[in-house]
């Protein structure tokens, strides 16, 4: 980018490049509103949408603090039509607003009125209102909440929903906090985001994994006092929760129930999986009415960025309800973030990695990336094949097989993770190790027992597929080597750091090797993944195979 800040005017996209001296200290203040754009090795360009905004404001971020940021750290002079742009996108947000009318119910209503004639004569959204009230007010047919406010998104209003929310069933809950030696209290961070969900009524908490998100969801459940269903990742993250509730809460054995493949029970604290949720028989999905049978206070959705679309279908008819999602990311590698805004809520808080490191509360970690030249036979094989599978033939290179065994080698003694996106290198590697392998088809009870070893001790190295990138707690885990992924997923590789991230007893720093095979797919699309972890803070160091030895 050599001219400045450019506007993409096919989706009001802004670009923004700071100036490289104050990049680390921009990082912190731009990602508040903002991601990186490029790749690691150029940390200072940073794209801005419009949804980025909008979340910004939902959280409290008003337009003069993020002009401020702007006019600070750019490379560049801000045009002043820039600026203006920014304030007016951010100035969108709660313009319409939905609201409980004593007399009408729910009502839409506004401050400007163009803006609501212009939306009543969109011809997907006329269909969702009832008559109009008054020039700046419409009735809203209630069964539409959700809908209405995913349109509106859609044409760049988003609507702030200030209807309220039902009870639900009332259900005591405490948690089980005690100042005393050996008990345990929320963090100040923990508590601020529950705070901010609490008054905002739905909405996302975004904090690194190992940071306690299920404390933040223990936290509401606390405030709420209701009948509430969790909904989780797989069936071995639901008894992590079960676990954990039980430890920090008043809550009982006999009030907590698996809605999972293995049971059906439904009780006044109910963890359910998205598998089974999603389960579909003869074009119906029998399971999805666990959503709405029943009268929850509030929802919670564990992992919130891979929310499956059939729960995005049913949660618009959710609205009423309290929903609070849980994530480390907001990034969707499908690009329905926008989905989580209009559906579950904008983000209501969100401590950067860094921040929450600097106090002592997720393990500090070194990112490595090493690189690996493919052999003569490989590099040949790579060019001539299809496009399709190019990256598999050098993600799975042979090359890699050594790389692995020397860092093992290198970390003997240390809990190692080796995690891989293809079954049969990760076989291949296990067998090299003399580790163990967990993969799609491991049931759950022997993932739970090589879990439960690995957490001991008993067990020092592990090699998995991604079926545990998400909702696995391995505390002690303090070294993890990826040999391949999913593309440029930038997710996954929150994810997979995050394995790493809880603090360690001794203190010492967790440590992430990529291994990634030079001039290839592999390296772009490493590049990409580390994008998000960059913007957090992590520099990549990088490192050839023939060093490894040397370092």
């Amino acid at each position: 980018m050599a001219d400045g800040p450019l506007i993409v005017q096919s989706d009001k996209t802004i670009l923004l490049e700071v100036d490289h001296a104050q990049a680390t200290e921009a990082r912190h203040a731009i990602a508040a509103f903002a991601e990186l754009e490029r790749a690691p090795e150029h940390m200072h360009s940073y794209r801005i949408t419009p949804l980025g905004l909008w979340n910004a404001r939902a959280a409290g971020l008003d337009a003069e603090q993020v002009l401020d940021t702007l006019l600070r750290y750019s490379r560049f002079p801000v045009p002043h039509a820039l600026l203006v742009d920014i304030e007016e996108t951010m100035s969108r947000y709660g313009r319409l607003r939905l609201e409980k009318d004593p007399q009408h119910g729910l009502v839409l209503r506004t401050s400007d009125y163009p803006v609501l004639e212009e939306v009543m004569h969109a011809k997907k959204i006329k269909p969702l209102l009832g008559p109009r009230i008054d020039a700046e007010t419409t009735v809203v047919h209630s069964s539409q909440r959700g809908a209405l406010k995913q349109l509106l998104l859609k044409l760049g209003w988003p609507a702030e929903d200030l209807a309220g929310y039902v009870d639900g069933t009332p259900h005591p809950i405490a948690l089980s906090e005690s100042p005393d030696p050996g008990g345990w209290q929320l963090r100040p961070y923990q508590k601020v985001a529950a705070e901010n969900f609490w008054a905002g009524g739905s909405g996302v908490v975004v904090l690194p994994c190992g940071a306690g998100k299920t404390l933040v969801g223990a936290a509401a459940m606390a405030t709420s006092s209701t009948t509430t269903l969790i909904l989780v990742t797989n069936t071995v993250s639901a008894r992590q929760w079960k676990d954990e509730l039980l430890r920090r809460t008043s809550l009982a054995e006999d009030e907590i129930g698996e809605y999972s493949g293995a049971l059906k029970e439904v009780r006044p604290v109910t963890i359910a999986t998205y598998q089974v949720l999603t389960m579909r028989r003869g074009g119906f999905y029998p399971h999805l009415e666990l959503l709405d049978g029943h009268d929850w206070g509030l929802i919670i959705y564990d992992e919130v960025h891979l929310l499956p679309a059939p729960i995005f279908r049913m949660t618009a008819d959710l609205q009423a309800r309290r929903r609070l999602g849980l994530t480390a990311t907001l990034v969707r590698e499908d690009g329905r973030e926008g989905e989580v805004f209009s559906l579950i809520g904008p983000k209501r808080y969100d401590a950067p990695w860094k921040d929450i490191e600097a106090q002592g509360y997720i393990a500090p970690a070194d990112c490595v990336e090493v690189r690996v030249d493919l052999p003569r036979d490989e590099r040949v094989a790579y060019a001539m094949a299809d496009d399709a599978d190019k990256y598999r033939l050098c993600a799975v290179s042979e090359t890699k097989s050594a790389v692995v065994e020397q860092l093992a080698a290198r970390h003997r003694g240390e809990q190692l993770l080796v995690i891989g996106q293809y079954i049969d290198q990760l076989d291949e590697l296990a067998a090299r190790l003399d580790a163990p392998v967990l993969k799609g088809d491991t049931s759950v009870k022997e993932r739970q027992r090589l879990f439960d070893q690995f957490r001991s001790g008993a067990l020092q190295t592990l090699v998995v597929s991604k079926v545990a990138n998400f909702s696995i707690d391995l505390p002690e885990a303090s070294v993890a080597i990826q040999v391949s992924g999913s593309f440029g997923s930038r997710q996954e590789e929150a994810q997979r750091l995050g394995r790493l991230l809880r603090p360690k007893a001794d203190g010492r720093a967790a440590r992430f090797y990529t291994v990634v095979a030079r001039d290839t797919l592999d390296q772009d699309y490493a590049a990409k993944r580390q994008r998000f972890l960059a913007e957090q803070g992590y520099a990549y160091t990088i490192l050839d195979a023939k060093d490894i030895s040397k370092t």
